[in-house]
């Protein structure tokens, strides 16, 4: 059983998504707090393997709950209503595994918290579609890193699949490398870029323009 710690100020939202969670067979809210500093003492106590946390509440919204529990919160996926871009990275700054809107399928919603306790990263489609976009154009050319080393054509299109938040066996069976091969790509585009995870890479990517 996967157990999620849920946090939002609105009580509706709460209740409705442990109630669509209570549906699977393998996902339950476990604890729930209304903001940001109530969620601190529940997220100690509950042991969860995810935390689904609100992006905007009062006193100390989901970011800022990120901030300021860096690396001591179970991985995260930030709850928003609003396709909000600048929200989406904010989030990842500081730590967020995913990113999903309040009004998606009870699959969709499930699906994420799977990956992301199977310790995969999680972004929304649209940019994944950007990501995509942004390779194609750039027709898989070597993009320079400001005092690094370039990243490949091949680097750059798992780059872009990073984005969306595949992991190493999603990437192998969409581009047909073993799973190992696709491991050692990953390992040199950290290498590369000079970060110590995916979600760091993803950003460095950006910032860079390889997606």
């Amino acid at each position: 059983m996967i157990r999620v710690v849920l946090v939002d100020d609105q009580m509706l939202v709460r209740s409705g998504i442990r109630g669509l969670l209570d549906l699977t067979d393998d996902i339950r809210v476990v604890a729930e707090a209304a903001n940001g500093d109530e969620a601190v003492a529940v997220i100690a106590q509950a042991q969860a393997q995810v935390l689904l946390l609100d992006v905007r509440m009062p006193l100390c919204s989901g970011i800022e709950l990120l901030r300021r529990q860096q690396g001591l919160l179970p991985p995260t996926i930030l709850l928003t209503t609003f396709d909000d871009d600048e929200a989406l990275f904010d989030g990842m700054r500081a730590g967020a595994r995913g990113f999903l809107l309040k009004d998606i399928s009870l699959e969709r919603l499930a699906e994420g918290i799977r990956s992301v306790a199977a310790g995969a990263t999680l972004f929304r489609p649209g940019l994944t579609e950007r990501t995509r976009a942004a390779y194609e154009q750039a027709g898989g050319a070597k993009v320079p890193a400001e005092g690094g080393a370039r990243l490949t054509a091949r680097e750059t299109e798992i780059l872009a699949l990073m984005a969306a938040g595949l992991n190493n066996s999603e990437i192998g069976a969409a581009l047909g490398p073993s799973e190992g091969t696709i491991k050692n790509h990953v390992s040199n585009i950290l290498a590369k870029l000079a970060v110590r995870d995916r979600v760091r890479a993803v950003l460095r990517g950006l910032e860079l323009g390889y997606i």
